[in-house]
């Protein structure tokens, strides 16, 4: 609840004042969710009506709560394959509006316990370069979609890089009406870029002028009329069929999951004007929110549109009002000229998509020459991400780029760990590499610095000083001040062991700078009494006060032996 509280402070607080560009955008992207979203609803097998009312109350719910405060919250494609496969599993009739409320309510229900158990956090764990092939395979996959529209040719391929190769062999059947009309949206929108005063709506322009035009000389292509007739009416209120949720609620997970994993890549691609931070849980609940509410109102599940969102962004977005009006407008123009959006072509739709997409991916260019040239292992999980969100479902895609970022988290670790010893002079104490071998009857003092991962803990391994073969009185103190609370098991042995070498040969392994809950956790699995009595010094207030006291406790100890 903290993250909707923190919504509605903001909405209500400095970002309460709506701008003129606010409403141009929610305009413009009003305007394309007509098209864009019946087109989706189609795509899935449903009513084209339910794709419409997907982009009126649902949106402007989800643009009230996002923490990705531009993030549009509506119907995309694969959320409609996926809705349409869910209730097709189930023996559902897809048309049937019960149905469709409750799955779009389940849905939600999944986003906001997902959300309120902060379960969006694991996309905290998601690196830049596994963010940056998402992002790209994402517009790369707009791109691809629209690829039938622009040329009138629908590619008969479900691979998005194949539907590219598909529609290149077969140029002889492209539509000239159609391209013609996609080249004139995009240099119409291009001019209009170059004009500062009216580069924000230049979108709007384009969608405007090139429609106007090909209504005028009466292009024979295909428009949003021929999907559907829109109706000049509000969304009717609906009740969800409770009889069908026990054999929906697993496939709410499964389309919560593509919701989230579509949404993962905006907060990346399009940061929040104000430099607030977004959060993923955050924006999950509030598509949560969008869902449950939308879902009584005629809306298939939605979720977060990076394509959309682009569209609102490209149209001069700056505050989550865009999204509000966006929904807002969608209402009026379908109550006033509902009929007239079905003459916009949808070949310019697919233009300025086209358009969308390849902004996107200029937009990530910086990143993706940044981790080209930053490490190998990073170059390679970008482009493996890329592959697989190209290829794969979206929901695979992520968890495949998540699981790649942990990897690269371990690998990265286990490289940077450290371990170095700390000599005292006049001035403090001062680093130098540690000994190969213990000297006899001194005090090593080392300094660990790492996170205490698993994967590092050979390396720490293999720099701890060897015993010496005579016999005599040996202390090691092991700093630990900056390691995690919890370190992992495969240490607490390291330090068991170590500790019992130590012990064989009348030696003492003393452990300073712990700090209380790591104090508790050793304590708790017994690694404080392995160590013995006197062993083991909490973290105080000085850096390294706790330190200073256990190198004062292993000389008294020395000069007592």
């Amino acid at each position: 609840m903290n993250d909707i509280r923190y919504s509605l402070r903001q909405w209500g607080g400095r970002l309460s004042r709506p701008r003129p560009a606010d409403a141009v955008s929610g305009l413009v992207t009003a305007l394309f969710s007509i098209p864009e979203g019946m087109a989706y609803a189609s795509i899935g097998g449903f009513n084209p009506v339910n794709g419409l009312y997907s982009g009126m109350v649902s949106t402007l719910v989800g643009s009230v709560f996002a923490r990705t405060v531009l993030m549009v919250t509506t119907l995309t494609s694969a959320i409609a394959l996926s809705s349409q496969s869910v209730l097709s599993s189930a023996g559902l009739d897809p048309h049937d509006v019960g149905n469709i409320a409750m799955l779009t309510v389940a849905v939600g229900a999944v986003m906001l316990v997902f959300g309120l158990l902060k379960i969006g956090a694991i996309m905290d764990f998601v690196s830049s370069a596994v963010m940056t092939g998402f992002t790209v395979g994402i517009a790369v996959q707009i791109v691809a979609g629209v690829l039938g529209d622009v040329t009138g040719y629908d590619p008969d391929a479900h691979n998005t890089v194949l539907k590219f190769v598909d529609a290149g062999a077969h140029i002889s059947r492209w539509s000239v009406p159609a391209v013609t009309v996609a080249l004139a949206t995009i240099a119409v929108w291009a001019v209009f870029r170059f004009i500062k005063p009216l580069k924000s709506y230049a979108t709007l322009i384009a969608l405007i002028v090139v429609t106007a035009i090909s209504a005028a000389i009466g292009t024979d292509i295909k428009t949003v009329g021929d999907i559907a007739q829109v109706p000049n009416s509000l969304p009717p209120f609906t009740v969800p069929d409770i009889t069908a949720f026990p054999d929906l609620i697993l496939g709410a997970f499964a389309i919560a999951l593509v919701a989230l994993a579509q949404a993962a890549g905006i907060s990346a691609a399009v940061p929040n004007p104000d430099k607030s931070r977004p959060s993923a849980s955050g924006d999950f609940s509030a598509q949560g929110a969008a869902n449950i509410v939308g879902g009584f109102f005629g809306s298939l599940p939605t979720g977060g549109s990076l394509s959309r969102t682009g569209v609102a962004v490209s149209a001069g977005a700056q505050t989550r009002w865009a999204g509000i009006f966006a929904g807002a407008w969608l209402v009026v123009a379908v109550l006033l000229l509902g009929s007239v959006a079905e003459i916009i072509p949808m070949a310019v739709i697919g233009g300025l998509l086209f358009v969308i997409g390849f902004e996107l991916i200029e937009g990530r260019w910086a990143d993706i020459v940044l981790v080209l040239r930053t490490a190998r292992l990073s170059a390679v999980a970008m482009i493996a991400t890329f592959v697989a969100t190209t290829q794969f479902p979206l929901q695979d895609a992520i968890l495949a780029g998540a699981a790649i970022s942990l990897v690269l988290y371990c690998v990265q670790a286990a490289r940077s760990a450290r371990l170095t010893a700390l000599v005292p002079d006049d001035d403090g104490w001062h680093v130098t590499a540690p000994p190969k071998t213990l000297p006899t009857n001194d005090i090593t003092v080392l300094n660990y610095s790492g996170v205490a991962l698993f994967a590092e803990v050979p390396r720490i391994a293999e720099t701890w000083p060897a015993m010496p073969s005579e016999p005599g009185h040996h202390v090691i103190i092991l700093s630990v001040r900056g390691l995690p609370d919890v370190p992992s098991a495969t240490l607490q042995k390291l330090l068991r062991d170590r500790a019992k070498d130590l012990q064989q040969t009348g030696g003492r392994l003393i452990l300073a700078g712990v700090r209380p809950p790591m104090m508790t956790t050793i304590r708790r699995v017994g690694l404080a009494d392995a160590l013995g009595p006197h062993n083991v010094f909490p973290a105080s207030d000085r850096v390294f006060g706790a330190l200073d006291d256990a190198y004062a406790e292993a000389q008294r100890w020395m000069r007592e032996e």
